[in-house]
């Protein structure tokens, strides 16, 4: 891992995958981690310059004060800036949608096609923001082991959870606020969302507990330039991870056709 630290003070963790091909920033979902896109970085580092950032608060980048995702947004970019890439398709599964959609608002110039999967344009259902807030006040009341199953369950559907299970139980009580405080407080931005006019592909699985299709389909009908809506049957939640075989050409396909 290599880190910058923002003209804000931020310190980013990231890793640079390298080589000459068109930059790809990859983003992670909630609780999760840059070794996320491991699946991605073995089908497609031959072809692209693959960047996978540590958000704030997960991985090694942390989380000193509360945050939303225009800050992560921020974050991203100024890796871009240390590296002096000047414009990158984004990607980004679950939260890590949220982030590049706020970076393609910020930068309209920068982000060149977005590639977003199982993820949402809109503000958290005010019952499920409820419902995730006890959850991490139970975690930390009574102890991950309590609730892990759970979110195993809701994140990764039948993949094994075991490689991620120990990170997750090692998230300090005062982290877990600070990141689930910015999952669940995110504004709706799917009124602005016809103003990012780069290539999108939008994938979703059939099986995503998190979000129904419907989250989907509406980001298709609000992103000018979306490519037709592809599901991934028995997909879950973070089904770039769960499911790398199956949106693994889907996204060569579409990077390779707009990069």
């Amino acid at each position: 891992m290599t880190t910058v630290t923002t003209a804000e003070g931020q310190l980013v963790s990231y890793v640079d995958h390298g080589g000459d091909g068109p930059a790809v920033v990859l983003l992670h979902s909630f609780l999760m981690d840059a070794t996320m896109w491991a699946p991605q970085v073995a089908a497609l580092g031959d072809r692209f310059r693959l960047i996978a950032i540590d958000e704030r608060g997960h991985g090694g980048t942390p989380a000193t004060g509360p945050f939303d995702h225009w800050d992560v947004a921020r974050d991203a970019l100024a890796v871009l800036d240390s590296l002096e890439v000047g414009g990158a398709a984004v990607a980004g599964t679950s939260q890590g949608g949220f982030v590049a959609l706020r970076m393609a608002l910020l930068a309209p110039g920068r982000v060149t096609a977005l590639a977003l999967l199982g993820t949402s344009g809109e503000t958290e259902d005010e019952q499920i923001s409820a419902a995730y807030q006890q959850l991490a006040e139970v975690w930390i009341a009574q102890g991950p082991e309590t609730v892990i199953e759970a979110v195993a369950k809701i994140c990764l559907g039948e993949y094994d959870p075991s490689a991620w299970t120990p990170k997750w139980s090692a998230v300090e009580p005062e982290r877990l606020r600070l990141i689930m405080n910015a999952l669940v407080g995110r504004e709706s931005v799917l009124d602005r969302l016809p103003e990012i006019g780069v290539p999108a592909l939008v994938l979703h699985g059939t099986a995503d507990l998190a979000y129904p299709v419907a989250k989907a389909e509406a980001l298709v009908a609000a992103l000018p330039e979306a490519e037709p809506l592809v599901l991934v049957e028995s997909g879950a939640h973070f089904l770039s991870l769960t499911h790398a075989a199956d949106v693994n050409p889907h996204l060569e396909r579409f990077l390779s056709a707009t990069l």
